[in-house]
């Protein structure tokens, strides 16, 4: 992977982190979803002005993309209700860096080189290991929140392969990106109205300007993505934005006062040697 793609996706996992910790502040997690999603389709509409619809062979793959994305909605924003960011998060990303590096090798003939699979391996370990690690001391487990965590996971793997695919069928990953961000969040409004009618709509008022903050950190960070997986091998794409758990520790830590505990400092250095491995492979 050439330096500026590796930089890239690094600083699209930032910005994952970004926007993934405002859905614990102050707001429902399922209306703090729909009002970020709404609010990427909103910033995205300007370019989707200027790049234009993708090319027809890619909207099999993005109509798969924007229902796979309800999912990963629904699902995480349920698993945010019932846990900390810091045990949902890990679990959320960490197994997804595995399940596509399988699924990308098996089903798209992905090429992985040996330091590269043993790196996102690791990534994909040590972000799972996160999440046990930064479980509030005497916080009850919750098999439920694991359970949407584990399920955003298989649903992240799917449109991953989803996106990857239909970008580079599409042969602009501009347009594809921004035809799915406007498209993706229309399905959650209208589940958000059926589930909260008007006056969800009404609690999403005052955090208007924070949603619009954390719907341009999503764009930006997941079109990188999906630039970024036009160029280089999905799988090692999927697992470097996994790194987002780093961010997201120092988020759940400085910003969201989650206590700060050894185990995380460890787990880090682990995702960080992974991290390496990836890059020199």
């Amino acid at each position: 992977m050439e330096p500026h793609v590796f930089a890239a996706v690094l600083a699209a996992a930032a910005l994952h982190a970004g926007w993934n910790a405002l859905l614990k502040l102050q707001l429902e997690p399922l209306l703090a979803m729909t009002l970020l999603a709404g609010a990427g389709g909103v910033v995205a509409l300007p370019a989707l002005m200027v790049f234009g619809w993708p090319a027809a062979a890619a909207w099999p793959w993005l109509m798969a993309s924007v229902a796979l994305h309800l999912g990963y909605f629904l699902a995480l924003s349920e698993a945010y209700r019932r846990a900390d960011m810091s045990q949902v998060y890990p679990i959320a990303r960490g197994g997804a860096p595995l399940l596509t590096a399988l699924a990308g090798v098996l089903l798209l003939s992905e090429a992985l080189r040996p330091l590269q699979a043993v790196g996102i391996a690791g990534l994909g370990a040590g972000v799972t290991a996160m999440s046990v690690v930064g479980r509030r001391r005497n916080t009850p487990f919750d098999p439920r929140a694991v359970g949407f965590a584990a399920l955003t996971a298989v649903v992240i793997c799917g449109y991953t392969l989803a996106d990857g695919t239909g970008a580079r069928v599409a042969g602009d990953p501009h347009s594809y990106a921004a035809a799915l961000f406007v498209l993706e969040g229309i399905p959650l409004i209208l589940v958000a109205l059926w589930r909260r009618g008007r006056a969800g709509l009404r609690a999403m008022r005052p955090f208007a300007l924070k949603g619009l903050a954390g719907g341009a950190m999503s764009l930006a960070s997941y079109w990188i993505a999906i630039w970024a997986m036009t160029v280089a091998p999905i799988p090692v794409v999927a697992a470097l934005r996994e790194s987002s758990v780093l961010f997201a520790a120092v988020i759940a830590v400085v910003i969201l006062k989650e206590p700060l505990q050894w185990g995380r400092t460890l787990v880090g250095v682990v995702i960080l040697l992974s991290l390496a491995l990836i890059r020199l492979g």
